[in-house]
């Protein structure tokens, strides 16, 4: 169970996402208001209620 956490932990962190935006062929600046934005609303959420 423990590994499972730290995999969702691993792709859901919003540098994980940034880099794959970055991959995706998204600009920079975009990706990072695109991770800042998931950072805020998502991940805390999913952080906090369901690990």
């Amino acid at each position: 169970m423990a590994r499972l956490r730290l995999a969702v932990r691993h792709v859901f962190n919003p540098l994980h996402v940034f880099c794959r935006l970055r991959d995706a062929g998204v600009r920079g600046p975009t990706a990072m208001r695109v991770c800042r934005l998931y950072e805020r609303w998502f991940y805390n959420l999913i952080l906090t209620r369901a690990l």
